[in-house]
């Protein structure tokens, strides 16, 4: 009795749990039919996710190495840098030389701007060279007649003499025979009588003067030749002075040595005046001018600085070591400083616009072209050459009266140097008013360069922002885009597969990259062998083969090929 009892409350049991079980579905099905029935929430929720475009996808850079292109986050297979969104708004339509970052990029680029300034630029041009004689106060004795050095009074070198010293006693066989036709004129005018004809008086007196000049030729002086004529004989010697004071720097003769009319027996130089011989380069010759100010030191006087003036710069280079010869005058009143001392000079220049020097000492003075030690407040003639002087001004000075100009520079760093002109470079400049950083290329023309500066002739303006760090890397994502950079080329370009072949034909250059190929990295493409710069080339080019086969020799024949074939022109015949 108890065991159906159980089995009675277990089945009623069982009966409730179905009940609910079925209420549940029951409840379920009813909450279905009111929510998905297009009416409900999904319903709206498809509604919602049908109306809204498909995401772009986003492509992953490295800044380092902008070829590298990643579907997804990570790190650069070349280097390990993070790698960063890819911007790809498009700037076509400002230009070619046109690009705009968004400012994260340009933040990852570390990209700096300076403005573009006027200023007065300085340069010290540094020199080195030697002291050397001053050539002007040089001089040579030489014997003025022929015969035998009986004396010589100075007997080696390195003495100081004095204008009027006597060097040497010669004897002369024609000086005697000289002097022997002074003294017959000089007694065939004691025997005229008053009877002579005027006629043959002054036939006398003109053979008597004649005389007399003949022997001041020879090298005799007034008083020798008073003399003469008091003694009424003959000297037997002369005695040569010496012309000028200085120092004895060369002998060329010994005693009883024989000599003729114009030999060589002593050279004398004044060093109480000398000359600096410095070697100047071809890029320093803007910032030098006549009558420049140097300054120089030697290793005789440490701590002294000697100053000179610029007095000539030659006109001609020097071939074998490519500097250009510059001299400048130094006083040595105390003797201190000696020939062929070493020295290192510097000239401190400014320059004006237009390439003039500013030398406030020299502006309004008159300087002599051949001495530029010659400077003057006034016009008139050179001290030594005598020639006229010319202003300073002609010679190169910003003229006194005038404002000074400052030139246009900018920073160095800012200048890409394309290496196909001197004179020429690529700076990025800001484009005002952008939505977004945006900068322009512009190709300028420099002048000299002045420490951190260069000077602008041509190309920009003052108050313009020019790209001083990361123009590098703004150059090289417009070759990447295909755009005009650093590396185009000004002249009419050859066909694209003749410029990445070297002189065999042979590929020399990345297709992709445009740079020196590197033989370990290439791939196998219609059968040819194609090289590559880095690892990441090949997959680029693999990806879009025809975007660069153009510019391989390998298959240059073949697309010229295919070029001829797509012109409809090309088989047409007049």
């Amino acid at each position: 009795m108890d065991m159906n009892k159980k089995t009675h409350i277990n089945l009623l049991k069982q009966g409730v749990f179905v009940l609910f079980l079925v209420v549940g579905f029951a409840a379920g099905f009813a909450a279905a039919y009111f929510w998905f029935d297009g009416k409900g929430l999904l319903s709206d929720v498809q509604e919602g996710a049908s109306s809204q475009e498909p995401a772009a996808e986003t492509i992953w850079t490295c800044s380092m190495h902008p070829q590298i292109r990643e579907t997804q986050p990570g790190k650069c297979r070349i280097c390990g840098m993070d790698l960063i969104p890819l911007d790809d708004d498009s700037d076509d339509s400002m230009g070619e030389r046109v690009i705009s970052f968004s400012p994260e990029i340009v933040k990852l680029m570390q990209v700096q701007t300076s403005p573009v300034v006027r200023q007065v630029v300085t340069k010290d041009v540094r020199l080195v060279g030697k002291l050397a004689l001053d050539e002007t106060r040089t001089k040579t004795i030489t014997a003025w007649v022929p015969g035998r050095i009986d004396r010589l009074y100075v007997d080696y070198t390195g003495i100081r003499v004095n204008a009027g010293d006597h060097m040497v006693f010669l004897y002369s066989p024609d000086l005697i025979t000289a002097q022997a036709e002074f003294l017959e004129a000089r007694a065939s005018q004691q025997r005229l009588g008053p009877a002579v004809s005027e006629l043959v008086r002054q036939s006398v007196v003109s053979s008597l003067t004649a005389a007399r000049e003949k022997l001041l030729l020879l090298g005799l002086t007034e008083a020798q030749v008073e003399k003469i004529q008091q003694q009424g004989q003959p000297l037997d010697h002369l005695t040569i002075y010496s012309p000028m004071g200085g120092i004895v720097i060369e002998k060329k003769a010994n005693e009883g040595m024989y000599v003729q009319t114009g030999s060589p027996i002593y050279t004398i130089s004044d060093l109480s005046r000398l000359w600096v011989m410095m070697d100047a380069y071809e890029s320093d010759l803007t910032w030098l001018r006549f009558g420049q100010t140097v300054e120089f030191t030697t290793e005789a006087w440490p701590g002294e600085v000697f100053t000179g003036r610029i007095s000539f710069i030659n006109p001609l280079l020097n071939d074998a070591t490519r500097t250009i010869r510059v001299r400048a005058v130094v006083d040595n009143p105390d003797g201190r400083l000696k020939p062929d001392m070493l020295v290192r000079a510097v000239v401190a220049s400014s320059l004006a616009e237009g390439g003039r020097v500013i030398e406030p000492l020299l502006a309004g003075k008159w300087i002599c072209p051949m001495h530029g030690e010659i400077v003057k407040d006034a016009p008139g003639q050179c001290d030594i050459c005598h020639m006229p002087l010319e202003t300073a001004e002609s010679l190169g000075y910003v003229a006194a009266q005038e404002p000074e100009p400052a030139p246009l520079v900018i920073p160095a760093s800012a200048a890409l140097l394309t290496g196909r002109k001197l004179d020429r470079a690529l700076v990025y400049a800001v484009v005002e008013g952008a939505d977004r950083p945006t900068y322009i290329g512009k190709e300028i023309v420099l002048g000299p360069r002045a420490g951190d500066y260069y000077v602008v002739r041509e190309g920009l303006m003052e108050g313009e922002q020019v790209v001083t760090r990361g123009n590098f890397k703004i150059d090289s994502e417009l070759q990447l885009r295909g755009r005009p950079s650093l590396m185009s080329r000004d002249s009419e370009p050859m066909p694209a597969g003749h410029q990445h072949a070297g002189a065999d034909g042979e590929q020399i250059l990345c297709p992709v990259m445009d740079g020196p190929i590197n033989k370990d990295v290439f791939v196998e493409y219609e059968g040819k062998t194609v090289y590559f710069c880095c690892p990441g080339c090949p997959e680029m080019f693999l990806a879009e083969p025809e975007k660069y086969l153009h510019k391989l020799p390998q298959f240059a024949e073949a697309e010229q090929t295919k070029e001829q074939t797509q012109d409809p022109t090309h088989n047409h015949v007049p």
